[in-house]
């Protein structure tokens, strides 16, 4: 029994031995099975694909696509033109007035004779608070004044009559004197009454409110039925000019020169107000007045521009985009915006456009901007009137690329026959 245990584990251990190298061999073989497939799929995706350098450039020397192929490009000649010297701001939409509408007498409000958000003018109707005991203090007034003019009448009339006896030494000088002092009283009281009659007018007028400016009225602050006194904060209602209307904006500093001077010669500079994406116009206006002073925090002085408003685009309190009108520039060269490129297309940060080169070639070439109005930018340097730049399709260009102009058939080699050829 020991000899035959012994003898097995030395079976076990020679099968052992003679297993493993065979299991190794096909374990390798199979590591090299899964490289070479890998590697068969990275070239063929290579081929397919094209290989491309760190940085991004095209490494057979493309055009940025992977392959040899024109880019089709939309294109503009440069020309002379004009362009508007403007200051973009950002403004505040402000009333010449806005008024709240508050009673100047105490009384019950017995109706509101406006709809809200109406359009009104001065002096239009808008409330009425009880007139009955405005019209009372009237009357009584009235009646007073009339009491005291006739007891003036009557003291002046007895003082005509002490004159002629004093005349005839009928009566003391002391009686006729005493006449005269009480003619004065009576005037003097007669002057109050009609004062009197006066403020009592007037309050009764105030019962009747109307609109002082013309313009839109906001919600109604107060119901028919409420007591009203002149403290109360809030007033009637708000009535808000829209028409004209104006914006406030700060400028920098440095332009009040030249701003100040272009009004100095009587030029009407021109104002546009666009809405907060600065893509919507919203209204035409003109320069009013500048400031007095400058903002010494931030180095600006504000600016009000005056605009009809017959739409009724601009509202109360609305930020705007606001473009002024200093100047219009002659004889630029003129570009679409959309050409300019900003980059380091030679290694060195610039501001560059794609210049078409012969009939299908385009070169970079570093350009000099000036003033521009958004859609178009004046160049001051780097392009001569006719030059053509590209404005559409330049994020797949570099220096030299090929292109294909609208219109234009591509001049292209298949690439099965590139395939060809190069076996």
């Amino acid at each position: 029994m020991n000899d035959t245990t012994t003898a097995l584990p030395k079976a076990e251990a020679t099968r052992t031995e003679q297993t493993s190298p065979s299991l190794l061999r096909r374990v390798l073989r199979l590591r090299v099975a899964i490289v070479l497939a890998l590697l068969a799929l990275a070239i063929v995706w290579i081929v397919h694909h094209g290989v491309t350098s760190p940085v991004g450039a095209p490494a057979n020397g493309g055009n940025g696509n992977g392959n040899d192929d024109p880019v089709a490009v939309s294109v503009a000649s440069a020309a002379k033109g004009e362009i508007p010297e403007s200051i973009p701001a950002l403004g505040t939409v402000t009333p010449l007035a806005t008024v709240t509408v508050k009673t100047q007498i105490s009384g019950q409000l017995v109706q509101v004779a406006f709809k809200e958000g109406q359009m009104v003018q001065e002096g239009d109707f808008l409330a009425q608070i009880d007139p009955r005991p405005y019209q009372a203090a009237l009357d009584q007034a009235q009646g007073n004044l009339r009491r005291d003019r006739a007891l003036l009448a009557n003291a002046k009339l007895d003082l005509t009559r002490y004159e002629g006896l004093v005349a005839e030494d009928s009566i003391a000088k002391q009686q006729l004197d005493t006449q005269a002092s009480l003619v004065e009283q009576y005037e003097g009281t007669v002057v109050g009454d009609e004062a009197q009659v006066a403020t009592a007018k007037i309050n009764l007028q105030y019962t009747h409110i109307v609109s002082p400016v013309s313009g839109r009225v906001g919600l109604r602050q107060v119901d028919a039925g409420n007591y009203v006194t002149p403290a109360d904060t809030n007033g009637l209602v708000v009535v808000t000019q829209l028409q004209p209307i104006t914006v406030i904006f700060p400028v920098p500093e440095d332009n009040v020169r030249t701003i100040s001077r272009r009004l100095r010669e009587g030029t009407s500079l021109a104002v546009t107000a666009y809405d907060r994406t600065n893509t919507v116009k919203l209204a035409d206006g003109k320069l009013l007045t500048v400031d007095n002073q400058i903002d010494p925090t931030t180095g600006t002085i504000k600016l009000r521009a005056e605009f009809d408003n017959k739409d009724g685009s601009l509202f109360a309190n609305q930020f705007v985009n606001v473009r002024l009108l200093v100047d219009v520039l002659h004889d630029q060269i003129v570009i679409p915006s959309a050409a300019v490129r900003r980059g380091a297309p030679n290694g060195v940060a610039t501001t560059f456009v794609y210049r078409l080169k012969g009939r299908d070639k385009v070169a970079v070439e570093p350009v000099t901007l000036g003033q521009s109005d958004g859609d178009r930018v004046a160049v001051l340097a780097g392009l001569a009137i006719g030059d053509v730049v590209v404005t559409e399709g330049a994020d797949r260009l570099r220096e030299g690329a090929a292109v294909v102009l609208p219109g234009a058939a591509a001049q292209t080699v298949p690439p099965s026959s590139r395939a060809g050829a190069a076996h």
